[in-house]
This record gives C-alpha cells, sequence and structure tokens, in this order.
C-alpha cells in the first residue's frame, strides 16, 4: 500500500509545483516582460482616468462617435459575461428578433433585436436607404460580446454621421479611420479593421462634440 501511495502522492506535489506554480510565473514573467502593456490589460488612460481598453469593447450612443457592433455579453459589452446568443443561421430569433414578451412569459423572455432589426436600426442612424446593403458586423453579434474593433466597411459607413455631429469634413473623419485602421496581421491572418475606441479619442482631440 505505502509502494502505491508514495509515488502517487509525489506525482501529484511535483505536477502541482510544476504545472500550478513554477509554469504561470514564468509564463507571467515572459508576458510582463516582452509584452507588458497587453498583459497588463491594454488600458488607456485620458487626464489621470482609465476610459478602457483596446482589448475590450464598449458602448458608444452619441452620433458624434464610431459604434461599436452589437453585443450579446450580459446587457452588452459586460466584461464578466463574455459570450454570444449562440443562435444559428437558421434561427427565426436570431433574423426576425424577439418582441413584446415579459419576464412572466418564463425563462429566457424579454426583447431581443434580431438581424432585421439590427439592420433597420443601422440604416436610419446612418442616414441610409431603406434597402441599402449593411456591413455583415453591424448586424451581428461577436462570439465574445467584447469586440473592440468594426469593419472598414462599417466606419465607411458611419462617417457621414461622425462627420455631421462633429462639424468636420468627411474626408478629415476619413483620413482618421485610415490612421486607425488595422491590416491583416503578417499580411495573412485576419481581416482588416478599426479600433473604435481609439478612432472615436481621436475624434475627441480633433473636435470636441457640440455643447
Amino acid at each position: 500500500m505505502r509502494r502505491q501511495i508514495r509515488p502517487a502522492v509525489l506525482s501529484v506535489l511535483l505536477f502541482l509545483a510544476a504545472f500550478g506554480i513554477a509554469f504561470p510565473l514564468a509564463i507571467t514573467a515572459v508576458s510582463q516582460s516582452v509584452f507588458r502593456r497587453q498583459a497588463s490589460g491594454s488600458l488607456i488612460e485620458r487626464g489621470g482616468t482609465i476610459v478602457g481598453s483596446e482589448l475590450i469593447g464598449q458602448r458608444f450612443t452619441s452620433p458624434g462617435y464610431f459604434h461599436s457592433r452589437p453585443s450579446a455579453a450580459g446587457a452588452g459589452y459586460d466584461a464578466s459575461a463574455s459570450g454570444a446568443t449562440n443562435l444559428g443561421p437558421t434561427s427565426a430569433k436570431l433574423v426576425n428578433g424577439v418582441h413584446g414578451r415579459t419576464a412572466s412569459d418564463g425563462a429566457g423572455a424579454g426583447d431581443f433585436d434580431g438581424v432585421a432589426d439590427l439592420a433597420a436600426a443601422f440604416r436610419s442612424e446612418n442616414g441610409l436607404p431603406a434597402d441599402a446593403e449593411v456591413p455583415a458586423d453591424s448586424v451581428t453579434r461577436s462570439g465574445s460580446g467584447l469586440d473592440p474593433h468594426i469593419s472598414p466597411s462599417n466606419a465607411e459607413a458611419q462617417v457621414a454621421r461622425v462627420a455631421r455631429a462633429r462639424g468636420l469634413p468627411e474626408s478629415a473623419v476619413r483620413g482618421l479611420v485610415a490612421r486607425y485602421t488595422s491590416g491583416r496581421q503578417l499580411g495573412l491572418l485576419g481581416e482588416p479593421r478599426v479600433n473604435v475606441l481609439l478612432l472615436n479619442l481621436a475624434l475627441d482631440r480633433e473636435a470636441k462634440l457640440p455643447g
């Protein structure tokens, strides 16, 4: 019995020390020395106040700001409840939404904006024709609900509204969009993307909102 217990206990202690203590400490040391800013959350500070992170999306509703893609994380952009809708492409709820339900209707009840609702809202707020095509990321929620980026086509569709609210030429706003557009990683991975928070902070530096 002792011959069996002793190596079992030693193995548990060895793996605990190696993978529960040494490995996390080594990863932390490497990340803090090589990728210190990213490992610390890529936080952005303005005037002594942290206004957000380059890595986590947040809600913007003013017409003078670029708006993030929709979110299903908690009540929206909730970093403690990251997640998606988990609705498939053939889901009627995903396409048409659910409206007019209350808590008394049971679990999961409540209003939910579908793709059709989000598309109509996007067209309305950006002054687009009722039949205009809209970027996919303007009507779909990301897998995390915390995507800090939008597509260049999404940003382009919002340029006129933002420029009008800021009193800026559209060309100046497009210039800022181009400045904060990142290309594919290593030239191959992913798609071009625009960091919404960084772009909106640049807008604030360029021209404060009226009032």
